[in-house]
């Protein structure tokens, strides 16, 4: 970026002050279960794995739910590009874990380098990407003008802004210019988002959200087979992504709403924390079973604090709560994931980062939205009491999910051949 403003100066400069401070700085992450220990030379720009032969495209997204979306993309660009190698970069634990899981052949996980000068710089000279595809909105000012000084060609897919970042960018006109210059297309993820984007400048390409985007969740059949077994023909509820505060208000409207034999099964969207859902909830009166323990489910709630076993559970399901929008400021999941595998959607309120998803399933019957915890236990009663009324929602759910995927293959008509000839 030429003439870069004074406050994007400022930033690289405290970065590259800061930088040396960053090993101890992870090391201490690490101790807390926010790093791995053996691959924190990774953050610090230093490849764990050899560059492949040939091309490489880079992509990014920050965190379980961004990486994840990048898969059908990175499936589309191996499709349309044989020989193209793809390196996924991310920043958690977490969708470390799922990335190795999940990645097609051809494509391998990093960790992001810290948005050092030196640490990117090390990233960069390594892989030599030809194009770097960073998903919603993680604009790294070293990271994107390194990228574009060593003739990476750039684009932000699935592009996200929300309102408060917008006020934020239009305080520093200049920085937001010169960063969104350096792609050379901006696909949105909403209407909302090409609007702030285009109100600073960026070049919009066709719209564009990965997260509609993908294929049912996996799940081990045999795993699948022996928890059909031992639960029979109870009826289950799963509650899916669920964060502090929403276990104890879902499993109060379950034990409202529920028969007896029914099982709730709760899915922490952070599998840690496990053992402290167990404890809350036996305060106050239920029965928990944790998989993480090897205990099978009993008949009070069993929670799956296990990591990639949300698509087993939620083939057990006849509905499911998303959580995410019962809590403060965390602004819903996508409910997307159940709809796949004809699951309809129970959520909360506060769905502001998948609120036009929401909206559309709203509009098929496919989702329904509880204010509150006693409307949560009412459409709880309802769906546990009408499975003809559930079916027909996961039905709707299903149809809408299998409509998404126009939009990637348009996306890939422009973003192919950013990878080379």
């Amino acid at each position: 970026m030429n003439a870069r403003p004074a406050s994007l100066r400022l930033y690289s400069l405290a970065a590259r002050l800061a930088e040396p401070l960053a090993g101890a700085v992870l090391r201490a992450r690490a101790r807390r279960g926010k790093e791995e220990v053996a691959r924190l030379g990774e953050r610090l720009g230093r490849a764990s794995s050899l560059r492949p032969d040939g091309p490489v495209a880079w992509l990014h997204g920050a965190s379980v739910g961004e990486s994840l979306s990048l898969i059908p993309l990175a499936r589309g660009l191996i499709a349309r590009r044989p020989g193209l190698s793809i390196v996924v970069t991310t920043g958690t634990v977490t969708s470390a874990q799922l990335m190795a899981e999940r990645l097609p052949a051809g494509a391998v996980h990093q960790y992001a380098p810290i948005d050092g000068p030196t640490s990117v710089a090390r990233f960069l000279d390594h892989w030599r990407p030809c194009a770097g595809f960073l998903a919603e909105s993680e604009l790294w000012p070293n990271l994107i003008d390194a990228a574009r000084q060593r003739g990476v060609r750039l684009a932000l897919v699935s592009a996200r802004m929300t309102e408060a970042s917008a006020r934020g960018w239009t305080r520093a006109p200049a920085a937001a210019r010169a960063l969104l210059s350096a792609f050379e297309t901006v696909m949105p993820q909403d209407a909302a988002s090409a609007e702030r984007f285009a109100a600073l400048g960026a070049r919009l390409g066709p719209a564009l959200n990965l997260k509609r985007l993908g294929e049912p969740l996996p799940c081990d059949p045999d795993i699948l087979a022996a928890l059909r077994d031992a639960i029979g023909l109870r009826p289950v509820v799963a509650a899916v992504s669920t964060h502090p505060g929403e276990e104890a208000l879902i499993a109060k409207a379950f034990r409202a709403a529920a028969t007896p034999e029914a099982l709730l099964v709760l899915i922490p969207r952070h599998p840690a924390r496990g053992e402290a859902v167990a404890a809350e909830l036996g305060a106050l009166g239920f029965a928990c079973a944790l998989r993480s323990r090897g205990e099978p489910p009993g008949h009070g709630i069993y929670i799956a604090d296990t990591l990639g076993e949300t698509g087993l559970f939620l083939r057990l399901a006849r509905f499911a709560v998303m959580g995410g929008g019962f809590a403060g400021g965390i602004g819903g999941h996508n409910p997307l994931e159940p709809a796949r595998l004809g699951v309809p959607v129970l959520t909360g309120p506060a769905v502001f980062n998948a609120q036009a998803l929401f909206d559309e399933m709203f509009a098929e019957a496919a989702a329904i939205a509880a204010p509150d915890g006693s409307a949560l236990t009412r459409h709880m009663a309802g769906l546990l009491a009408s499975p003809q009324i559930a079916r027909r929602m996961g039905e709707a759910a299903r149809a809408y999910a299998e409509r998404q995927g126009a939009a990637l293959d348009a996306a890939l008509a422009q973003l192919a051949p950013m990878t080379g000839p």
